[in-house]
């Protein structure tokens, strides 16, 4: 399979294992987007459109979106609207322009109510429009007597008082008489050349047609992000989060999962695996407290990494197991040896069940090395990983520890090790409990007692393995 493929069925494993988990989390995200939404109030946003007439270059469009938002007119926009709840600081990062196509500006005004919001964006475009006129000179107030439509009347005025002087002087009877003609001839033709450049340099007559091409319209939803938004983008974000986490919780997991490293951690060979049918553990009495049936609730008492149950064979098949894991512990023992101390690590539900099946199997063993030599009595302890603890020998001539792959870490079960040797045990060996799906095919005329004891004496006699 492809790295793709893999992260897909780890994805899906956690999705389908950790279910319970991720949908709470994502209630809780969509809580937070919807606290979120609450702090923040819904937005409007309206857009009126100035059409600017005539032919028009990129920059001088950018210059003109400039103006659009400029502090000059937003505050005039904010002295005609009268709102006291918001400032002109406030206004101006609310409304915004662009340039579209076919020299048309659109100027957009933002606020907390859809009326507010289309009076906001009107005003702003009439008071452009205005202030636009009022730089070209088209302005009825007092800022027109500086643009350029009065240093027009002015030109006109000075070529009437040149007319004027050249009608006065003495037509061509004195040299000064001609020379102030030319002069004067020369100053009209100057103001004359002067005007035309100013007219072709100044786009003031394109600017003068500015026109706002109708109201704005009354907006009708809110501005992204609305609050569904916001809900759903915050259960997206928990739930992704929580899978995030999965991944990184089992990517610095360091739970054994293998024979070997299991065997090495211990420092103890391993007598071999026995199959435990999967099925609801039973609730102990540890695990009655509100953090273990939240936990069951959630399904965090289980891995969700676990490998999935393999389906088994018939009863005879597991008998089988147990009757060669049992076999291989009677060839460690010394002769006389009366009992040995079983230690599963406490919480692991397989390993417990299988030690209990050992120990039942141990007691009903009807094979003939089990009449002759003796099979010793088997003890059960449950040990805690955080703070392991064995009882000191006393009868006991060893220890065996019964554990599942994939819950325990090297420096967990080294210090189960380390009490076993405190307590004055030897480790005899591992046996490691895999879950599976039970397949039951047991034939009618043998009992389970039947096929394992002969099974086992088989085993013995050509040294299978488990």
């Amino acid at each position: 399979m492809s790295d793709e493929a893999i992260r897909l069925v780890t994805i899906g494993r956690i999705l389908r294992r950790r279910w319970r988990l991720l949908t709470l989390l994502a209630v809780l995200g969509a809580l937070v987007g919807y606290g979120t939404s609450v702090l923040f109030p819904p937005r409007y946003t309206a857009s009126a459109s100035v059409l600017l007439p005539g032919q028009w270059e990129e920059r001088e469009l950018l210059t003109q979106v400039e103006i659009a938002t400029s502090s000059a007119v937003v505050d005039r926009a904010a002295a005609t609207l009268g709102w006291t709840d918001v400032s002109g600081s406030e206004l101006r990062d609310r409304v915004s322009a662009e340039a579209a196509d076919g020299n048309i500006i659109t100027i957009s005004g933002t606020a907390d109510a859809p009326e507010r919001a289309q009076q906001l964006s009107d005003r702003m475009a009439q008071q452009f429009v205005t202030f636009v006129a009022r730089i070209a000179g088209d302005g009825p107030e007092s800022e027109a007597a500086t643009g350029p439509e009065a240093l027009r009347q002015k030109v006109v005025e000075t070529n009437r008082r040149i007319s004027d002087l050249a009608d006065e002087t003495d037509p061509g009877r004195t040299v000064e008489s001609v020379q102030a003609r030319t002069a004067l001839e020369k100053l009209r033709l100057a103001l004359e050349e002067a005007m035309k450049k100013l007219d072709q340099a100044d786009p003031a007559s394109n600017q003068a047609g500015m026109v706002v091409m109708g109201p704005a319209a009354r907006p009708t939803g809110e501005v992204p992000p609305t609050r569904p938004q916001l809900i759903a983008a915050g259960a997206l974000l928990f739930l992704l989060l929580g899978v995030i986490g999965h991944l990184a919780a089992a990517r610095v997991d360091r739970r054994l999962r293998t024979e070997r490293e299991i065997s090495a951690a211990l420092g103890s060979p391993l007598l071999g695996t026995v199959d435990v049918p999967a099925e609801r553990p039973a609730r102990r009495p540890e695990g009655r407290g509100p953090r273990a049936r939240i936990r069951r609730l959630l399904r965090l008492d289980t891995p969700w990494d676990a490998p999935t149950p393999q389906t088994s064979g018939d009863e005879a098949g597991r008998l089988i197991r147990y009757g060669r894991v049992r076999a291989r512990l009677r060839d460690r023992l010394l002769p006389g040896t009366r009992s040995v101390l079983v230690v599963v690590p406490a919480g692991d539900e397989i390993a417990r069940r299988a030690a209990g099946h050992l120990v039942t199997e141990a007691e009903n063993d009807p094979s003939p090395n089990s009449s002759r030599t003796g099979h010793p009595a088997l003890r059960v302890v449950d040990v805690s990983v955080a703070r392991p603890v064995v009882p000191d020998r006393d009868t006991e001539s060893g220890a065996l520890v019964v554990l599942s792959t994939g819950h325990w870490t090297a420096g967990e079960l080294t210090g189960i090790a380390e009490a076993c040797a405190d307590g004055g045990h030897e480790l005899i060996g591992i046996v490691l409990a895999d879950a599976v799906r039970a397949r039951p095919t047991q034939p009618a005329d043998r009992t389970p007692d039947d096929a394992v004891g002969a099974l086992a004496a088989h085993g013995r006699a050509t040294g299978g393995s488990a």
